[in-house]
């Protein structure tokens, strides 16, 4: 994919540490010839993530609280005084209170429904908001990220999958509204993956392990493939994908019922 994302910018949101699937979308669109901009939230984070950036040659990093509209008006500003326009934006933001996601959905709080939608669906379309005047001249790509929790049931991501279906379907209202000004939007749905994310999800391990038994391909997704898939998103190849939600789960999300031998 060397040279797919030449003479092109973005903004990278998201990144937790090198095994965020952030990250591993940021380093192939760095190898394709991309030039990132990054933000995160919180100190703790910014430390983290300054080696990380500076190793794909990025010095722009701004902190921003999603649920702030001021603080998203700032970094839309700095990122607009650095680059006047920018081609993509990869939309890696998701949360939900730890203690939500073990248990019956039944119990979700109303308080951490209301959080987990600001953050997890809606920080989407304000993102796409602010990105929308600095692609509307050259068109752009806005990505975010998804789980088949959104449309099938998953022991205890609970509230989440309720929060994915929404972001699913911002998604699609957002490809309509912005396609006649050339901006793609898509969301790239990995299987489980071990992330810091991930890791919250009450019965995460058995969750990889028997998507990794059982996929068609038996095994789960690597930063790599995700990464390539949005590489190809954000290209020139994929000018005429918009609205979709991309798999990369190694064909788990085909299946009706463990393989045979799992039974």
């Amino acid at each position: 994919m060397t040279g797919m994302l030449s003479g092109k910018r973005g903004l990278i949101m998201g990144v937790a540490n090198e095994r965020s699937i952030a990250w591993g979308i940021a380093k192939a669109m760095a190898g394709a010839g991309a030039e990132l901009a990054f933000t995160y939230q919180g100190d703790a984070f910014g430390t983290r993530l300054k080696p990380l950036a500076e190793s794909v040659g990025s010095d722009f990093m701004v902190d921003v609280d999603v649920t702030d509209d001021a603080s998203l008006d700032t970094a839309f500003e700095q990122l607009g005084a650095r680059w006047p326009t920018i081609d993509f934006v990869v939309h890696a933001i998701a949360f939900s209170d730890k203690s939500e996601l073990t248990g019956r959905f039944l119990n979700t709080s109303r308080a951490n429904f209301k959080h987990s939608m600001d953050i997890s669906a809606y920080s989407f379309i304000e993102v796409a908001r602010r990105a929308h005047p600095m692609m509307v001249e050259n068109g752009g790509t806005l990505l975010t990220l998804t789980y088949q929790g959104s449309n099938k049931v998953v022991p205890n991501y609970n509230v989440m999958g309720v929060a994915k279906a929404a972001l699913e379907s911002a998604t699609r209202y957002l490809a309509n509204d912005l396609g006649p000004e050339g901006i793609r939007v898509n969301a790239i749905s990995p299987g489980p993956m071990k992330t810091l994310a991930g890791a919250a999800i009450g019965g995460a391990r058995k969750t990889y392990k028997h998507t990794d038994m059982n996929a068609p391909l038996r095994a789960n997704a690597t930063l790599e493939a995700v990464g390539g898939t949005a590489v190809y998103l954000a290209s020139d190849a994929g000018a005429c994908t918009t609205g979709e939600i991309i798999h990369v789960d190694g064909g788990y999300h085909v299946l009706g019922m463990p393989q045979a031998e799992n039974l």
